[in-house]
């Protein structure tokens, strides 16, 4: 059965981390929807370009500053009246290193991104919607949440802690009608995987790259958890691992 995304049509969206990978991929797919895009990321020449493309607003922004993400928002209910949908899409994978050799400040930058990031985005986005008694809010997640690897403390943790920081978000604001999901897209053929590949530490690095799956698939699910066919989701996480999702979503017959 395909996704009737009709109901996304005219829908206020803001992708953070849109510039390239699933964060790009969801922007196109928004855009075929007919959503009102608002691009944010850190490379302001790919979010141009990006946007030219896709008719969004370009919003420069850096997810670990909490101003520039209340100004990205800011900026998207100034232009369409209010936010709907916050995809929390940007985050890093380095450092790539045992514990015992990591570098705290590169380790600190990224949960700046990886889990200050999330929460800016719920803090900036949560007031208005809850004003207006609905919005979606999905974070992009990872099997790293659950699953410790090698030289990936850093990320397996930020992973864990904004699935956590998700289903607080869902504890204190399901009642007030905002969906709050989460997204486990499985290994992705990113940029970020070839860092990993190239890194050479874990088995996640080892994988053929026929085993990842296109950032198309990631998109397609953002789209369907958007919708009410999804709302057995609410409060939880969406493996792009299972197959039924997959069918679901017509990637796989």
């Amino acid at each position: 059965m395909p996704i009737d995304t009709a109901s996304l049509n005219g829908k206020s969206v803001l992708i953070t981390g849109a510039s390239r990978g699933i964060g790009a991929e969801a922007a196109r797919a928004f855009a075929r929807a007919g959503a009102k895009l608002g691009l944010a990321a850190r490379s302001a020449d790919s979010l141009a370009e990006l946007a030219g493309e896709t008719g969004a607003l370009a919003l420069p922004c850096d997810v670990a500053d909490y101003a520039s993400v209340t100004a990205a928002v800011a900026r998207m209910e100034s232009e369409h009246g209010r936010l709907d949908v916050l995809i929390n899409n940007a985050g890093v994978i380095d450092p790539i290193a045992p514990i015992a050799d990591s570098d705290p400040e590169a380790w600190g930058q990224l949960i700046d991104i990886n889990i200050k990031g999330v929460f800016h985005g719920m803090r900036a986005a949560l007031p208005g919607m809850i004003a207006r008694g609905g919005g979606t809010i999905i974070t992009v997640g990872s099997g790293a949440a659950y699953n410790p690897l090698e030289g990936w403390a850093a990320y397996c943790t930020s992973k864990a802690g904004a699935l956590m920081l998700g289903r607080v978000a869902d504890v204190e604001t399901r009642g007030r009608g905002i969906r709050v999901l989460s997204l486990s897209p499985g290994t992705v053929a990113t940029n970020m995987q070839e860092r990993i590949r190239d890194s050479g530490i874990n088995a996640v690095s080892q994988l053929d790259w026929s085993a990842h799956i296109p950032p198309e698939w990631p998109a397609q699910a953002l789209l369907w958890m958007c919708t009410a066919d999804a709302d057995g989701w609410i409060g939880r996480e969406v493996s792009l691992r299972e197959e039924p999702i997959r069918k679901r979503l017509g990637l796989i017959s």
